[in-house]
């Protein structure tokens, strides 16, 4: 099913971040946390990028073939510009199109020494157009940031970038993390007074462990609201306690969101199915 399809069936879609294992050798404890968050009922699975083969990891195909035809969950595949061209692009399509996998998610992937500026696709959008013209059976989805990319000059300037994925194909946006409704309620504002018409996706991550705080929110750029860092300094030395805090506050946070008319919700579990669970059982009553 294409997922654009879903956002015109019901008021709050629900899905679920996973990424592939870095060792292949784990993807059967990862397929059994799949098993579990299967148990949620998501509206789709989310895959970031993998790209297994040589690297001795779990591709991306690997993964959303299992959640697509083992499953019968609808996954939503990443795929980025940089280290790709359109020769490699389109080999992976192929091999999505052949999984039967018909949902990409189209990034341009973060600057790093094992992946080389693409020499077609400089911006998402180029990569959208592609799959396009490419796939025109295709349901293209592209990533967008509440409070502005970090590369951006300001976040008027990326609002108004969103238009171009929007010509490009993109049919519904996912959004970068964040930890303050406020700054999505404004983003959102902003986009659709700029003629962002799509349906937005709004992206949680439970903070559980400390490894995550340095990590996981130093990356993001996400502000960082009073109530967060007062939660993060009163746990942040209790693990079982941080733990509990953590998913607390995803759950208020997506209950906010849902009760605020988000047209999605988007849990980045980490792969953690009992994260996965304990957060679906805060908010299941009001999706």
């Amino acid at each position: 099913m294409l997922i654009s399809q879903m956002f015109k069936r019901k008021p709050c879609v629900f899905s679920i971040e996973c990424f592939p294992p870095k060792q292949s050798v784990r993807f059967e404890s990862m397929k059994d946390a799949l098993r579990t968050m299967e148990t949620l009922h998501p509206d789709f699975i989310s895959v970031t990028y993998g790209a297994g083969g040589s690297t001795g990891g779990v591709s991306t195909v690997e993964v959303a073939r299992f959640l697509k035809n083992e499953l019968g969950v609808e996954p939503l595949a990443h795929i980025l510009c940089m280290g790709s061209d359109r020769a490699k692009a389109a080999a992976l399509l192929e091999e999505l199109d052949e999984a039967g996998v018909r949902n990409v998610l189209t990034l341009r992937g973060d600057r790093t020494p094992a992946r080389p500026e693409s020499p077609d696709f400089h911006h998402a959008s180029d990569l959208a157009a592609f799959v396009w013209q490419t796939k025109p059976e295709f349901d293209i989805h592209a990533a967008c940031y509440p409070e502005g990319h970090p590369e951006a000059p300001s976040l008027a300037a990326d609002v108004e970038n969103l238009r171009y994925k929007q010509e490009a194909g993109a049919s519904h946006l996912l959004t970068q993390l964040f930890f303050d409704n406020g700054k999505f309620y404004r983003f959102l504002n902003l986009a659709r007074r700029a003629g962002v018409t799509l349906p937005v996706s709004a992206g949680v991550m439970p903070i559980v462990r400390r490894s995550q705080i340095e990590r996981t929110v130093a990356l993001s750029s996400a502000s960082l609201p009073s109530a967060f860092t007062r939660m993060i300094s009163r746990w942040q030395d209790d693990p079982e306690s941080l733990r509990k805090a953590g998913i607390e506050y995803a759950v208020n946070q997506m209950r906010d969101l849902i009760e605020g008319g988000a047209d999605g919700v988007h849990l980045y579990a980490m792969n953690d199915p009992e994260v996965a669970v304990a957060v679906y059982e805060g908010i299941r009553d009001l999706l």
